[in-house]
């Protein structure tokens, strides 16, 4: 029988807990739904993704989306922001300040990448830094349940955010990892990627997690804490970092 979130074209992770995978880029993004407040993980490529994803979230909550974690500062996971007009925005701290100066960087990859010229030019015109900075760990409360943003990067990029949610009696915790695991291809390290730190990196997102927990990649299927340990040793093996202890 399919619930209500499937029906909408999401799949269900947990009791409250859902994601989508985007048509295009294939990104990630999440839904985390608490009594008073509902948290999105990255908000798609273009205003209208990010326009799609708000309608197609009351659909199934009845409620508007309260919170925005931006897992990190590439286009198919933050020009959606503007959408959600009002809305509290979570990055790690230094993502605002690259959000802000570099705009015209941002519009560019995402028409390298195929989003229309003017849908990108809008998007970063529009563009929503975070309001509040994440250092090392932080706490989010959306009423019945915390949910505890983790700043474990730097690794894919300067700015990598984990968000991680609690399970609920006996249910595993799940961990939106972002870009820092891909599972649909390669992890992919663009210019602006610190491959030297990005293993440990991985090994924070293991400690935030653990080894029970499901793990949300950027890209592709969801996966557990033996494929993350595999791609944090393919990564050091990669780029020629000393392996985990």
């Amino acid at each position: 029988m399919h619930t209500a979130w499937e029906e909408a074209g999401w799949e269900r992770l947990g009791d409250g807990v859902a994601r989508r995978r985007m048509p295009g880029w294939d990104e990630t993004i999440g839904v985390i739904a608490g009594t008073t407040g509902v948290m999105i993980v990255d908000t798609g490529a273009t205003l209208r993704d990010g326009a799609e994803l708000r309608r197609t979230i009351r659909g199934v909550l009845g409620r508007n989306v309260t919170h925005v974690a931006l897992t990190h500062p590439h286009f198919d996971h933050v020009l959606g922001t503007a959408a959600f007009a009002g809305v509290e925005v979570f990055g790690a701290a230094g993502l605002g300040d690259l959000l802000r100066r570099g705009k015209d960087e941002l519009r560019h990859d995402a028409v390298r990448h195929g989003v229309d010229r003017d849908a990108a030019a809008e998007a970063a015109d529009l563009l929503v830094a975070p309001h509040h900075h994440v250092h090392g760990q932080l706490t989010v409360e959306l009423g019945d349940r915390q949910v505890l943003l983790a700043n474990v990067g730097p690794g894919h990029t300067a700015h990598d955010l984990a968000v991680l949610v609690p399970g609920r009696q006996g249910a595993p915790e799940i961990v939106f990892c972002g870009d820092l695991v891909e599972e649909s291809g390669e992890p992919q390290a663009g210019p602006d990627a610190l491959p030297q730190q990005w293993p440990g990196a991985l090994d924070r997102l293991l400690a935030l997690g653990g080894e029970d927990a499901v793990y949300v990649p950027g890209h592709g299927a969801v996966v557990d804490a033996a494929f993350v340990h595999a791609q944090r040793d393919a990564l050091a093996a990669r780029f020629g970092v000393a392996p985990a202890p």
